[in-house]
């Protein structure tokens, strides 16, 4: 029988804007009910970033993290995942301040560096909510999103071997996943491996089915049983990459962070809605869900009990 699919959602990310939809979650309280309305509807992991609740811009405090985290932990038994992708632009000490401070079981880790261009989104829009909302997409034509191997390296060494923090390894194309090869040789990361390959967005690996399965090749020669393995794809492809995951036998993340929309030209009033869509989807296909303590078992967390919020 194949494992039952771990389910991440990623509630509001740190790329869409206000503008954008008016069911984003921008306020800690509406992170907080998204978070935990997606648990509910089969979401064993939760992955996280905050925003400015005025002006919904990504920010990076900790104490807006310390707004929903409890309370989602609170009413739900779901992993909190805390991104270290923080919004485009973030230096590397912003971008940890929330983990650091929350030492959270899971963490997102990028690893390598990448042209990141969001700048097309703004060409949809003729009126904005916020000043800074065009301002921070036309940004990221001339963007990269930096992720050196000195940063990988701050970076675990701070949040794993001084936390126990895994790690969700987002790997935004081919050479991403050699790049966590080396950092397993290092000896600086242990067993099991979350590898969560992203598709779709402007700089990394397309959106191409032929390109999915490629990955999962290299990644199974890479880290043959040591690892699992998550699918993520940005917009309209978000739905077809989970489902293909998970008839390949991998994990899947969705949430408004990855893709705003419900369906064609549909926008998704919430985020569980997007997990009871992929929840119908993989369970007619045969499909269990995973707990949010398999998960656990699974991917060698150090358990909510050592959380540091």
């Amino acid at each position: 029988m194949p494992k039952p699919i771990i389910v991440t959602c990623a509630p509001t990310g740190g790329i869409h804007t206000p503008t954008m939809s008016e069911h984003l979650p921008i306020t800690p309280q509406e992170i907080a009910a998204a978070s935990i309305e997606a648990a509910q509807a089969g979401a064993s992991i939760i992955h996280l970033h905050a925003r400015n609740p005025e002006t919904g811009r990504p920010d990076p405090r900790p104490e807006l993290f310390a707004e929903f985290m409890p309370a989602i932990s609170a009413q739900c038994d779901a992993v909190l995942n805390v991104s270290t992708g923080g919004g485009l632009g973030m230096t590397r000490e912003e971008r940890l301040r929330a983990a650091v401070a929350t030492s959270p079981e899971m963490a997102s880790l990028n690893v390598g560096s990448l042209n990141f261009g969001i700048f097309p989104m703004a060409q949809k829009y003729s009126s904005w909510k916020h000043p800074w909302e065009p301002e921070f997409l036309e940004m990221t034509r001339d963007f990269v999103f930096k992720n050196t191997f000195a940063d990988i390296e701050y970076v675990v060494k701070t949040l794993g071997q001084e936390h126990g923090t895994k790690f969700e390894f987002e790997c935004y194309d081919l050479g991403h996943l050699y790049n966590l090869a080396w950092l397993i040789e290092q000896g600086w990361v242990q067993a099991p491996y979350f590898v969560q390959m992203v598709f779709g967005v402007l700089g990394g690996v397309g959106a191409d089915l032929d390109n999915l399965q490629h990955m999962h090749t290299i990644a199974d020669k890479l880290f043959g049983d040591d690892y699992e393995w998550s699918v993520l794809a940005a917009g309209r492809h978000q739905m077809s990459f989970a489902t293909q995951a998970a008839m390949l036998g991998g994990n899947l993340r969705v949430g408004m962070e990855d893709s705003l929309y419900l369906g064609p030209g549909e926008l998704t009033v919430t985020n569980a809605a997007q997990v009871r869509k992929i929840r119908g989807i993989v369970e007619a296909l045969g499909y269990e869900l995973a707990t949010p303590q398999e998960a656990r078992e699974r991917l060698g967390l150090k358990g909510a009990e050592h959380v540091g919020f």
